[in-house]
């Protein structure tokens, strides 16, 4: 099982860093999984104890100017560790002006993930500072944990409004209640709610658009049918739909969220480089 990459560039660099100081906001620990292609950051809070769970795709070519990998065997080339992404983004933020970083599967005293960083010097030497980043090792017979998680068959679907303005919204809704409302139906208008014994407020969006899917790719949803005008909703956990806006620094090309009516909010943000799916069960 080997594994080590490189990168270069330094616009590339900062993009990555970016991409896991968002993953940081959201999972303490967190599985990454390595196949020949992507890079896969996975959080699989089980959802029955009311946790959210992700699923962030990036492929490697959009990062990273080396990648070598050999999985745990030829039938199943994939590598998938257990860590902790605060760290790697600790490792990555000393690398802002980096000649290089890599980044290697080690085993020395325990299994690890090196990031080594060649910063510029005036002589002729480099200096190179190496992180060493505990990781585990996730045996084979658990990889099925960590499956993509299936697209619920959600009752709307719908674009969600800048991701900026949405979330200076939660901000001050944050430190009235801790649980809010999304509401939204297929006539493209989406509301904020929070309602406590003291105060309702509420933030209505409207023209925002709602994704074709039931048309483009016969994807059958329970929207089907619906009523364009009547709203679904899921009432979540304030703080985790905070986490999910604070961590956007870069504005996805496309960002839009379905509802199960009552049961789940399901996030979905595109970028050019990869895709980040957030799902936050519903509180009774």
């Amino acid at each position: 099982m080997r594994f080590r990459a490189k990168i270069v560039d330094l616009a590339c660099l900062n993009h990555f860093s970016r991409i896991i100081n968002t993953i940081a906001k959201l999972a303490k620990t967190c599985i990454l999984r390595l196949t020949v292609c992507k890079l896969y950051f996975i959080l699989s809070d089980k959802v029955a104890n009311g946790g959210a769970s992700m699923w962030c795709e990036l492929s490697q070519g959009n990062f990273f100017d080396e990648f070598q990998m050999e999985g745990v065997a030829a039938e199943h080339n994939e590598i998938y560790l257990e860590f902790v992404p605060e760290n790697l983004w600790r490792a990555l933020k000393t690398a802002q002006s980096a000649k290089a970083v890599k980044i290697k599967l080690t085993n020395k005293h325990c299994p690890c993930l090196r990031v080594a960083v060649e910063l510029p010097s005036l002589s002729s030497s480099s200096r190179i500072v190496t992180h060493d980043i505990p990781v585990g090792v996730i045996p084979r017979r658990m990889w099925n944990d960590f499956r993509e998680p299936s697209v619920p068959d959600f009752d709307v679907s719908i674009y969600l409004p800048v991701l900026k303005t949405m979330k200076s919204v939660v901000e001050r809704m944050k430190n009235l209640s801790n649980f809010i409302v999304i509401e939204a139906n297929l006539s493209g208008e989406m509301n904020l709610r929070i309602e406590t014994d003291l105060v309702s407020v509420t933030t209505h969006f409207k023209d925002l658009g709602n994704p074709p899917w039931a048309s483009e790719d016969g994807c059958q949803s329970s929207a089907q049918g619906r009523d364009l005008e009547s709203m679904a909703e899921a009432c979540i956990d304030i703080k985790k739909l905070q986490q999910l806006l604070a961590g956007q620094q870069v504005n996805p090309t496309k960002a839009l969220c379905n509802i199960v009516h009552k049961r789940i909010v399901h996030f979905i943000l595109l970028h050019e480089e990869g895709s980040l799916q957030y799902f936050i069960p519903a509180i009774a």
